[in-house]
């Protein structure tokens, strides 16, 4: 099982090998070891970190339980000024609020700390929810996209939203 994985796993897991090196797909027992490199390379990695993610992981602020998380990602900068918000909450901590919360929280961030122009997000037509989440945002719905995002091995429609800046007024 490899950390953070966006795509399917591979069955066997690929063994690259290199002149003097192999590659594998990450596995948890590698989060010390990645961590500590990180932590120690972080001036040298700094001049190489890019403009173009921003994850966050949520936590209740009197437990410290983790709820879920949320990202600012794919970052256009130069004329767009955009980001895509996505965000995913635990079943045991859905429909209380939080992620509302949380979305206003990071819709904040991405119009003052990152100066962006407009947030967008899309979801599947039948997750009411998570339509009327973004829409407590302010976030205005603009359209259908097809076949826009493969999930659960099949492209699904979603309905886009977008939060432009002057609209963000009213975020908590």
């Amino acid at each position: 099982m490899a950390l953070f994985r966006l795509t399917r796993p591979l069955d066997p897991e690929p063994l690259l090998r290199g002149e003097g090196l192999y590659l594998r797909p990450a596995i948890p027992g590698d989060y010390l070891a990645w961590s500590r490199l990180r932590e120690q390379s972080r001036a040298f990695l700094t001049p190489w970190a890019r403009d173009e993610s921003f994850a966050f992981l949520i936590f209740d602020a009197t437990s410290d339980d983790l709820l879920g998380g949320l990202t600012l990602g794919g970052v256009r900068r130069g004329v767009a000024q955009a980001a895509t918000l996505g965000y995913w909450m635990g079943e045991p901590h859905a429909g209380k609020g939080r992620m509302t919360r949380a979305v206003a929280a990071v819709a904040r961030f991405g119009f003052t700390t990152l100066r962006l122009h407009r947030i967008e997000a899309a979801c599947i037509p039948d997750n009411a929810p998570s339509m009327a989440l973004l829409q407590r945002n302010g976030f205005r719905r603009e359209g259908l996209a097809r076949s826009y995002l493969k999930i659960n091995d099949a492209w699904r429609d979603h309905v886009l939203f977008a939060l432009v800046e002057g609209e963000a007024a009213r975020l908590e």
